[in-house]
């Protein structure tokens, strides 16, 4: 890939500007105008210029500029692996690029001293496991499989999995700190075992291998139910309530668990041509199990979407934001599926309606584009308020054509009505203009003259002999029907099959119109049938929940832009990167600054990342879906907020090195961490610029064109004009929306239409289902409300 910096990469303007050296006529101007827009722009940014740069977008920022030390990694074709299992696949520099960038935003450098707890707590577990003779390890024969082997690379498959069914028995313990550490164990086999690796790619590829193997042991269900014990912990809750300064020390437990699902998630979710069948198997396993609800229990994703709820009521301080927005993001796309999955969709959902297929994918479409360079407007209007007065411009056309950019696209290219009679052009309209400038000047002159009136009778006399007929009916016409075509030419027939062979049908208005047939006939068409697929599960989980989930989201995001100012009342989202002892030197101070510009970058990224997903996704699954969630966001000042976002150097913003590469994981498990100093912090950061910050403001924009889409009066409510178009817009989108929940997912004894039994025979004879409980505690349910409560006949009979 070329260097983003270097002279001539591909998406340089630098010579697109048109003068290519030949002198030619009109474009002598034009680049000490762009010379000196630039100049103004480098002056009031502080001498900052837009380099040019190479970005892939696509649904995670995957980037190897943003990667430390990405260039001293080298594939290797073999692996040191003792038993089966070896050679199984081959990790590229492109595989590795595309998970290392993951796996280092999940931890704060707060939490590098951790990296060794980790090891520590399973190699003492390790070797307390294999000097172990009781019963229970010669049941799983543990101990005969790694008489020989010191290290976890050394063990046979089947003695690893053993091994791990000892650490799930251990997690059961009743003591807490027991239960942390054998967590702890689990957690450095998903971190790659660093310490018996040499490499970074060592790393990585032993934390994808323990991962599926992790998963296939069941360890991901075991560490569910541990999160849901820890989400229920009121003692928690409570003592980080009473402190006034919650850190990283209180959430300890909660971010082992996350940090080994998180892991799990993502490992198992990247694909690689070379994955085994088992590997494969175990990833559609895994995404139904995410996907559906098991056991009657909800879908991952909703149990990630409490815990933001219940950390944004102020209920949960010390739950780690951070590490529960990139797990929730990374479960959305896993379950339902990143951009390229989503175009699949929609081209297998286009074709089971009967739509034409798409000719091209927008993304892939924007990807093939050159950078757009600023509009240089500013510089012609600069120039235009120093013109002279327009009654001084007859002999200047050049500053006359700069005057005449905001007219109307009609008066430019001097369309006339085709209905009007042609007057014969005069000889000052029939001499050739050069390069337009004598259209523009009539069109100036115009502007120019007095209201125009109408022309005196003409002083030739008509023609006696000659008849006038009429122009048109002598009655207005009164037109019903407009779609057929019959009586007009056939140039009519043929234009109107032109523009229906090339007009666009959205799945969205396929889907409108289906709503309005079914809100009229809902007797005759019968009931819809909606397929469980995973978004609608999702979206049915979601629904009665879903204004709190996007007003939480909203405040994290508030919280967390570098634009906002620290508020008394604002949340706390800096709970899992603050230590327990602030620093005390300033190499301290600076590495915790970096650290905190960094949390909230990372939190920004994962925000707008999944409300993007997810607005696609609903609007894919069904249009009314997609404006529910957008009219809460719009509701709960969303694009205030992303308004809010942009009000600031975007250009620093992007270029920010809010990072330090010596303490990036894998990096920082393989070497040994410098001396804190100020070279330290800056050492390896060669990247241009903040390919996360860049991948942020590019969701951000989308964001705010997916609520604003056809959408005139969102935009124009935000420079507050015209309220009440906003409101009856809105009044009516919602009426449309809360008939078509209320149709598909309220219960059917609510509905008018749904039978009533008016016989008591009948209604007594009917079996109800009970709870369990009832049966339990029907006698003293009987004692207390029949037998203990007196009656009165009188009132009874009254009243009936």
């Amino acid at each position: 890939m070329d260097d983003p910096a270097a002279p001539g990469a591909a998406g340089s303007p630098a010579n697109d500007n048109g003068n290519n050296g030949n002198g030619g006529k009109g474009k002598l101007g034009a680049p000490k105008g762009r010379e000196a827009f630039r100049s103004q722009r480098r002056e009031s940014e502080g001498s900052v210029d837009c380099p040019t740069l190479e970005f892939e977008y696509g649904d995670a920022d995957g980037h190897a500029a943003e990667l430390s030390g990405m260039n001293r990694l080298r594939v290797r074709g073999e692996w040191k692996r003792g038993g089966e299992g070896s050679g199984l696949f081959f990790v590229g520099f492109l595989n590795v690029t595309l998970f290392c960038l993951p796996a280092t935003e999940l931890y704060s450098y707060t939490e590098n001293l951790e990296f060794t707890t980790n090891r520590r707590c399973f190699e003492e577990d390790f070797r307390a496991q294999g000097r172990s003779g009781s019963n229970q390890h010669r049941l799983y024969g543990f101990l005969s499989l790694v008489q020989d082997a010191k290290e976890w690379l050394e063990l046979e498959e089947d003695a690893q999995k053993t091994y791990v069914m000892g650490l799930l028995d251990r997690l059961e313990v009743v003591s807490r700190q027991q239960r942390l550490k054998v967590a702890r164990a689990v957690l450095y086999l998903a971190q790659g075992t660093f310490g018996e690796c040499d490499s970074e790619v060592d790393v990585l590829h032993w934390s994808r291998y323990n991962c599926f193997l992790l998963y296939q042991m069941g360890t991901f269900s075991a560490f569910l139910e541990l999160l849901h014990m820890e989400i229920d912990n009121s003692q928690a809750s409570s003592s980080a309530l009473r402190k006034p300064a919650v850190s990283i020390a209180d959430s300890t437990e909660l971010r082992v668990l996350l940090s080994v699902m998180y892991l799990m998630v993502e490992n198992i979710r990247l694909e690689r041509e070379i994955d085994p069948r088992g590997w494969r198997t175990a990833r559609e396993t895994f995404r139904t199990e995410l996907s559906f609800s098991t056991h009657n229990e909800e879908p991952f994703a909703l149990l990630l979407f409490s815990m933001v709820t219940k950390f944004c009521s102020g209920m949960a301080p010390h739950f780690p934001i951070k590490k529960v927005l990139l797990l929730l993001w990374k479960v959305v796309m896993f379950t339902l599926g990143g951009f390229e999955h989503l175009q699949a969709l929609k081209i297998q959902k286009r074709a089971e309606l009967g739509l034409p297929p798409l000719a091209e994918d927008s993304i892939q479409v924007v990807k093939s584009m050159r950078a757009a360079s600023p509009p240089s407007y500013t510089l012609d209007l600069g120039e235009s308020q120093l013109a002279p007065p327009p009654s001084k411009l007859r002999g200047r056309r050049g500053s006359r054509r700069q005057l005449l950019t905001k007219q109307d696209s009609l008066d430019i290219y001097n369309e006339r009505d085709l209905f009007k009679t042609e007057e014969p052009a005069t000889e000052e309209e029939e001499e050739p203009a050069g390069d337009g400038e004598r259209a523009l000047d009539g069109e100036l002159d115009l502007l120019e003259q007095d209201p125009l009136v109408p022309p005196p009778p003409s002083q030739t006399p008509l023609s006696t002999d000659r008849v006038a007929f009429p122009k048109g009916l002598p009655w207005a016409p009164k037109v019903r029907d407009t779609d057929t075509l019959v009586g007009l030419p056939r140039p009519i027939h043929e234009s109107v099959k032109t523009l229906k062979q090339h007009k666009y049908i959205s799945i969205a208005d396929i889907q409108i119109k289906n709503e309005e047939e079914l809100e009229k006939c809902p007797m005759s068409l019968g009931e819809e049938v909606v397929p469980e697929t995973p978004c609608e599960i999702l979206y049915q989980g979601m629904l009665y929940s879903l204004p709190q989930y996007m007003i939480a989201l909203l405040k994290i995001l508030l919280a967390a832009a570098p634009t906002s100012k620290a508020k008394t009342d604002s949340i706390n989202i800096l709970a899992d990167v603050l230590p327990e002892e602030m620093p005390i030197t300033v190499l301290q101070s600076m590495k915790l600054g970096i650290d905190v510009n960094r949390h909230k970058e990372i939190i920004v990224k994962s925000i707008s990342a999944l409300l993007l997903l997810l607005l696609k996704h609903f609007k894919l699954n069904h249009i009314y879906q997609f404006e529910y969630v957008s009219q809460h966001l719009v509701f709960a000042n969303c694009i205030p907020l992303i308004l809010k976002f942009f009000n600031q150097n975007i250009l620093s913003y992007i270029t920010a090195k809010n990072s330090i590469s010596v303490l990036d994981y894998p990096c920082c498990t393989i070497q040994d961490l410098p001396e804190l100093t100020t070279e330290s912090l800056e050492a390896g950061d060669n990247s241009q610029f903040c390919w996360r910050n860049l991948f942020s403001c590019i969701n951000l924009l989308r964001l705010l064109n997916k609520l604003t889409k056809w959408k005139h009066s969102r935009t124009m409510v935000n420079i507050d004009a015209r309220p009440w178009d906003f409101q009856a817009e809105e009044c009516t989108l919602r009426a449309n929306i809360e008939a078509f929940n209320s149709r598909r997912y309220d219960k059917p004894q609510d509905s008018e239409f749904s039978p009533v039994d008016n016989c008591l025979q009948s209604v007594l004879g009917q079996r109800l289902d009970l709870p369990e409980d009832f049966h339990y505690s029907y006698e003293l349910w009987l004692e207390r409300e029949v037998f203990s409560q007196p009656i009165c006949w009188e009132e009874l009979l009254q009243n009936h």
